[in-house]
């Protein structure tokens, strides 16, 4: 089972990437990260539970590097119009 669905996984990915690139599907998969890790920092912070409050402290540690990222696929697409 495990062996079908890895190369079911492995197979879609490769067709995935050769069809659009792998620069843009790893962009798309940075901003949907982006987009959930966001949307489970602002429920969590809204929470008034502790846990969660610390919880919603921790995702910055994986939003930063995404919001860096994501301002540079919005960088590149502005020059990329503009060239």
């Amino acid at each position: 089972m495990i062996t079908t669905v890895t190369t079911s996984t492995i197979s879609s990915i490769t067709s995935v990437t050769t069809t659009i690139g792998f620069g843009i599907a790893m962009g798309i998969v940075a901003v949907v990260a982006l987009l959930a890790f966001l949307s489970t920092r602002e429920l969590a912070a809204a929470s008034g539970k502790r846990k969660y409050r610390f919880l919603a402290k921790s995702l910055d540690i994986a939003i930063v590097p995404l919001l860096i990222a994501f301002v540079m696929i919005v960088a590149m697409k502005i020059a990329e119009v503009l060239a």
